[in-house]
C-alpha cells in the first residue's frame, strides 16, 4: 500500500515535468501592438486550405495577431475587420488579409472593401486564386504567388506583383499553401509592413489681418499731422499784426498835414501780412 502511493507520486512528479518541457514549444509571444492585425481565408470546403492554418500559427509564434476564417464568412469578417480596427482609436489600424484559392479571391474582394472604408491595407497576399481578380489601388501592395499552367490566375491592379510559380517543382494548387520557403517570405513581408504616419495639419493663413494693420496705421498718420500744422500758423500770425497797430497812431499836438501820412502808413501794414504765408512774392 505504502509501495503504491510512492509510485502514484513519482508518476505525477514526471507528468508535472513533461508538461514543463512541453510549454516552452507550444508557448507563443504576445501580440505585439505595433503590428498589423492579419486575416487568413481558406478555400474550397474550408478544409483544402490547411496552409493557412500553419501560417497563422507561426505569425502568432512571432507575436502577430492571426486568425484563419473561410471564405464564405467573408461579408461578415469584413465589417468585423473594420470595426476592429477602428473603434475606439484615433486612426485605424493596419490590416493584412491572406487568401488560398477561393479564398485568395475572397482576400482581393475583402481587401478591396477595406481599403474603401478608411482602413489601411498594406499588404495581400494571395496563393493561387481561382478568378481574374483587380485590386484596388487603396491597397498598398499585393502580392500574388500563382501558376499560370494551372488553376491560378492573375490578379489585376496598380499595386499588383504577380508571381508565376508554373516551373516551382512540385508545386500544386493543392500544395501552394503549404510551401515553407513562401511562408517565410510572406512573414517578412508582414514584420517589415510601413505603419500609416498622421499628417500634421498646415495651418491656414488668414487674411484678415493684413488689412487690420493697415487700417491701425492710417488713422495715426491723419491726427498727427493735422496738429502739428494748423494749430501753429494760426497764433504765430496773429501777433505778428497786433503790435504794429500802436504805433501807428500820431500825438494830438502835431499838424493836420500829418493825419494823412499816418492813414498811409496803416493802410501798407495789413496788405503785407496775409501774402507772406501763402509762400508767394509781393507784386509791385
Amino acid at each position: 500500500m505504502k509501495f503504491s502511493r510512492i509510485w502514484a507520486g513519482c508518476l505525477a512528479v514526471v507528468a508535472v515535468l513533461a508538461l514543463a518541457l512541453a510549454a516552452p514549444a507550444q508557448a507563443q509571444a504576445k501580440p505585439n501592438p505595433n503590428q498589423p492585425r492579419v486575416y487568413l481565408l481558406r478555400g474550397l470546403a474550408n478544409i483544402f486550405s490547411l496552409g493557412m492554418d500553419d501560417l497563422a500559427a507561426k505569425l502568432r509564434a512571432r507575436g502577430i495577431e492571426a486568425s484563419v476564417h473561410s471564405y464564405v464568412d467573408l461579408d461578415t469578417l469584413t465589417r468585423y475587420a473594420i470595426e476592429q480596427a477602428s473603434t475606439g482609436k484615433r486612426r485605424p489600424s493596419p490590416v493584412i488579409i491572406i487568401g488560398h484559392s477561393l479564398g485568395a479571391d475572397a482576400a482581393v474582394t475583402m481587401g478591396n472593401r477595406v481599403s474603401a472604408a478608411g482602413v489601411p491595407v498594406p499588404l495581400v497576399v494571395t496563393f493561387d486564386p481561382v478568378t481574374a481578380m483587380t485590386a484596388s489601388p487603396k491597397i498598398g501592395k499585393v502580392v500574388n504567388y500563382y501558376q499560370a499552367g494551372g488553376s491560378g490566375k492573375p490578379v489585376s491592379g496598380p499595386r499588383v506583383e504577380n508571381i508565376d510559380l508554373t516551373g516551382s517543382g512540385a508545386l500544386s494548387h493543392f500544395n501552394i499553401d503549404k510551401a515553407a520557403e513562401l511562408h517565410n517570405k510572406v512573414i517578412g513581408m508582414i514584420q517589415r509592413a510601413p505603419r500609416p504616419r498622421a499628417v500634421a495639419a498646415t495651418p491656414k493663413p488668414k487674411p484678415v489681418e493684413a488689412p487690420a494693420a493697415d487700417a491701425a496705421t492710417a488713422p495715426a498718420a491723419t491726427p498727427a499731422a493735422t496738429p502739428a500744422i494748423a494749430p501753429a500758423a494760426t497764433p504765430a500770425a496773429t501777433p505778428a499784426v497786433a503790435p504794429a497797430a500802436p504805433s501807428a497812431p500820431v500825438p494830438a499836438s502835431q499838424s493836420g498835414a500829418a493825419a494823412p501820412l499816418a492813414g498811409a502808413e496803416t493802410a501798407a501794414a495789413p496788405s503785407a501780412v496775409p501774402t507772406a504765408p501763402a509762400g508767394t512774392g509781393t507784386s509791385n
